[in-house]
């Protein structure tokens, strides 16, 4: 079987790592040469050096969706996680309808993006049409519209996470904590949290990166708001690339930006869940 496996090695891989070198690793190194250059098509592209980066940083509207995403970001991984957590304890307790609930739950993680938007951005005007506002009225608005079209996505699946990592968690544990006094608040921060850590970083970084890097949610739901005070970063550089003339190297540079911070998160979670599988 290995003479067999190495005879057919190149003949599976090289078609898959041709497709991979072509269609992302010459455009993505493409990309990053390109935000150092002013550039209508990848033809006439000239080089300006940091130019690019300092216009960037300069321009307000990428100042507001930096500081935009990082407070949605924060605020939608502590709402996701604490009450999908809640609600994957509450379905481990043995209740009626469980299987029921869990679906329910998990459905709205299988909808797109776009539909998503567009479904609550009609049922939120509906409730502030009876103050005469709508959600892009705001920038308050669009925020918490954001964050609570993020939570009804993504707690369901970060709740089957936590579903598997509390039935994972050996009873005995639990039922030594119970005869040796510890309530079940105690039982629930010595034991249950602690044994459940490691789907509990998972399922930080999972829903960390998926709110940094949000498109088509925020796209959909703020479409036509008269500023740009709700748009996240990955909206900023669309409407950078496509919006603003002159502004292609702008964008570009704006994109290596997002990649570096996205990559950092990730790389940072890398190490998290290596160091812990290390410790344990």
């Amino acid at each position: 079987m290995q003479k067999a496996y190495k005879k057919y090695f190149a003949v599976f891989v090289l078609p898959t790592l041709l497709a991979f070198t072509v269609f992302f690793i010459i455009p993505f190194i493409m990309g990053i040469v390109l935000s150092f250059c002013k550039f209508t098509t990848v033809t006439n592209a000239r080089f300006v050096g940091f130019s690019n980066y300092i216009r960037a940083f300069s321009n307000a509207d990428f100042i507001n969706a930096l500081g935009f995403t990082t407070k949605f970001t924060i605020v939608s991984v502590i709402t996701i996680n604490i009450i999908a957590f809640a609600i994957a304890y509450g379905l481990t307790r043995g209740i009626k309808g469980t299987n029921f609930f869990r679906t329910t739950f998990f459905m709205p993680n299988l909808i797109g993006g776009i539909v998503l938007g567009y479904i609550w951005q009609l049922m939120i005007n509906a409730v502030l049409a009876n103050f005469d506002v709508t959600i892009t009225s705001d920038a308050k608005y669009g925020f918490w519209g954001l964050v609570i079209l993020m939570n009804w996505q993504l707690i369901g699946y970060m709740m089957i996470i936590y579903i598997a990592a509390i039935q994972n968690i050996p009873g005995e544990l639990i039922e030594a904590a119970k005869i040796d006094g510890a309530t079940k608040t105690q039982t629930m921060f010595k034991v249950i949290i602690p044994m459940a850590m490691p789907s509990i970083t998972i399922c930080l970084f999972l829903s960390l990166t998926n709110a940094f890097k949000l498109f088509d949610q925020n796209l959909a739901l703020t479409a036509g708001a008269p500023s740009r005070k709700t748009a996240g970063l990955a909206l900023d550089i669309y409407t950078t690339f496509y919006n603003r003339n002159g502004w292609e190297g702008v964008g570009q540079a704006k994109a290596v930006v997002f990649f570096i911070i996205v990559g950092i998160v990730s790389m940072l979670q890398l190490y998290i869940t290596r160091k812990r599988e290390v410790e344990e």
